[in-house]
């Protein structure tokens, strides 16, 4: 059977490709999920709900309380991937299709080469166009993000505008690591068509999406 992971920045459309997938039988794993349980008794305890609370009680990445709280979400990343990777190592008679985060980067080579062996791994990438609409994306409705150092905030910058700043040097930096471990590279653009279902967006995939390499 087929075994998926979907990679790529917030917003690319990961998660909309796992429900439609899911709709068609494939067995969905959602790393969001699995992180946001993880962290409950501290999301519990401020009141944040969902993957939007999830972004808030991180906070921006200028507060005190934010690296400590990234790493605290990338351990639970960490471990999320570890438990889905051994799911679809286990199993080996159904469609699976595992939705990451736009920062499974971030968990480490050990996991995502293990992701590569174990899954046909997805890149949905965005055009120039496309990356600026992400932007605006996460300066409306913010979702959890890790910089991983590539935030910095200049003298009377605003932690708004230094996000809007550094934001491209990040989807930069990400791109090359999405292609160093993609099998296959999807436009975007490609997945437009509103009457693209779960069988075509197969057919498109294996027939004439790009192979990363």
């Amino acid at each position: 059977m087929i075994k998926l992971s979907f990679i790529g920045m917030s917003g690319a459309g990961k998660s909309y490709w796992t429900r439609k997938l899911a709709a068609s039988g494939f067995r969905a794993i959602s790393v969001d999920d699995r992180i946001e349980g993880k962290l409950a008794p501290e999301l519990n305890a401020g009141g944040y709900r969902g993957i939007g609370g999830v972004a808030e009680w991180m906070g921006w990445p200028d507060q005190p309380a934010y690296r400590e709280r990234e790493q605290k979400y990338l351990t639970s990343e960490i471990e999320s991937m570890r438990e889905a990777l051994d799911e679809i190592e286990r199993s080996a008679d159904e469609g699976i299709v595992l939705d990451t985060t736009g920062s499974v980067i971030y968990t480490g080579d050990e996991i995502c080469r293990r992701l590569q062996q174990l899954t046909t791994v997805v890149y949905l990438a965005a055009s120039p166009a496309e990356e600026e609409t992400l932007i605006a994306r996460y300066l409306s409705d913010p979702k959890p993000v890790l910089w991983g150092g590539e935030f910095s905030q200049r003298p009377g910058e605003s932690a708004k505008d230094a996000v809007a700043r550094c934001y491209p040097q990040l989807i930069a930096y990400r791109k090359q690591l999405y292609e160093r471990y993609a099998h296959r590279i999807v436009p975007m653009e490609r997945l437009r068509d509103a009457a693209l279902d779960a069988r075509s967006f197969l057919e498109l995939l294996f027939s004439q999406a790009r192979p990363a390499r």
